[in-house]
């Protein structure tokens, strides 16, 4: 049973700092938040799950069975990531790259405290504690001290995992498979990498800063760290509905408006990019014509455009329903990995991924988010990301773009370095 308490935060952006500083004493911790976008047609604000009660952590094997038995268990708030290598309990492959994060391929936790915000309203959940733990912690969140982090520098050098040369050539070979007809798109990534030590909340609150987008997440579990500024959901359900708002075509903002109106024509208008984000939207709709309602899969919105503070996105939404008595991890498991960082087909596309790509994805690529006790739940796609493992000081962060028969290899490498701008920002400066 949890005590529950709801009351008014007047200055909601300070409160989040001290909120967020002071729970960097647990071992287990989860924030989402939107950032006050309106596309993220978030259920909160932001929310934050601290302190582990139970929790699960294992391999892709037989991961979403372990994953459904103990979300059905618990039965309450649940809150971690599914990794990209989850595909390995889905279908028959796997995942043989390097690996320099070592995280679990599946992580979730049943949090002691659980804070959920909406517009200036707190609701706090506490879980196996006495109701006057939540006025204790109250005050002392209240009167924690934050320190100005606007000097604050981390002077990591990045390296690539890939040379230019090295990347065009993959992509060639990409495009090869295209024109040979085993797949129609693909998604490939590349890493950038470092061995250094990382102050992971103030490079949170850098990296949010900069990018303020509607998915922006800080996880932690012991050593292990993801700092994301996302602006992609992978899924959502709320009662029988579920939404999935898959993004393909990007280009870069401009300081100058008549230039940034122009990037914003170009890319509205560009057929490469549109035909990349149909093609995901087709994937979308037909993972989840296998779990919806007959005749309910529909696209409520196609190739919009949606501005973020360092690029231009299009975005689509895909809407289904689903019967009550469907399992919501069995919703997840039938749309994992998420079509618009696989690609089509998906089994043909990630098989080509893993032969071409050098890294393990791992939470890249993957899913964070949770699960509430009535069964609904709300995932982000893990890009535009840092990963941290403190114990062996390793610095990670992937980016990686759609490859179709319009893909030029150079232009490819050029959008991914756009999209490693924010990351690249916090970690060099």
């Amino acid at each position: 049973m949890r005590h529950n308490k709801e009351i008014l935060i007047p200055n909601i952006k300070e409160f989040k700092i001290k909120l967020l500083s002071w729970a960097q004493q647990f071992e287990e911790v989860v924030w989402l938040d939107s950032n006050h976008r309106l596309q993220s047609h978030a259920s909160y604000d932001a929310v934050l799950a601290i302190d582990a009660f139970t929790g699960i952590q294992t391999d892709a094997l037989n991961g979403f069975k372990k994953l459904k038995e103990y979300q059905e268990l618990t039965n309450d708030w649940i809150f971690g990531y599914l990794s990209y290598d989850l595909k390995n309990d889905i279908e028959p492959l796997s995942s043989k790259n390097f690996d320099g994060l070592y995280f679990p391929d599946l992580y979730f936790f049943q949090p002691k405290r659980l804070f959920l915000f909406k517009d200036n309203k707190l609701a706090i959940k506490y879980l196996n504690c006495v109701s006057d733990d939540i006025d204790f912690d109250l005050a002392t969140i209240s009167s924690f001290s934050i320190t100005n982090e606007s000097n604050f520098t981390n002077n990591i050098k990045i390296e690539s995992r890939l040379t230019k040369d090295s990347y065009i050539e993959k992509v060639t070979t990409m495009l090869s498979h295209i024109q040979r007809g085993d797949i129609y798109e693909a998604n490939f990534c590349q890493e950038f990498y470092a061995i250094a030590k990382l102050n992971p909340l103030k490079t949170y609150f850098s990296l949010n800063s900069i990018a303020q987008t509607p998915f922006a997440t800080f996880l932690k579990n012991g050593s292990q760290f993801l700092l994301s500024s996302s602006p992609e959901r992978y899924i959502k359900k709320e009662g029988s509905v579920i939404t999935s708002q898959p993004i393909k075509g990007t280009t870069r903002r401009s300081d100058d408006i008549s230039e940034d109106e122009k990037l914003k024509f170009v890319l509205k208008n560009d057929q490469k990019e549109r035909s990349e984000n149909i093609m995901i939207v087709d994937l979308v709709r037909n993972d989840l014509s296998k779990i919806a309602r007959k005749g309910t899969v529909k696209v409520t919105e196609l190739c919009e455009l949606h501005s973020f503070k360092q690029v231009h996105h299009m975005i689509s939404t895909v809407e289904a329903e689903v019967s009550p008595t469907l399992s919501p991890v069995d919703v997840i498991s039938a749309t994992f990995p998420m079509g618009s960082m696989t690609g089509a087909p998906k089994i043909s596309a990630m098989k080509i991924i893993e032969a071409l790509e050098e890294t393990k994805r791992g939470v890249y690529s993957g899913a964070v988010g949770y699960f509430t006790p009535e069964g609904d739940f709300d995932f982000n796609v893990v890009i535009r990301s840092i990963l941290y493992n403190a114990s062996n000081s390793y610095v990670s962060f992937s980016v990686g773009s759609a490859i179709t028969s319009k893909s030029t290899p150079q232009r490819e490498y050029e959008e991914c370095l756009v999209k490693a701008k924010a990351m690249r920002s916090v970690l060099e400066n």
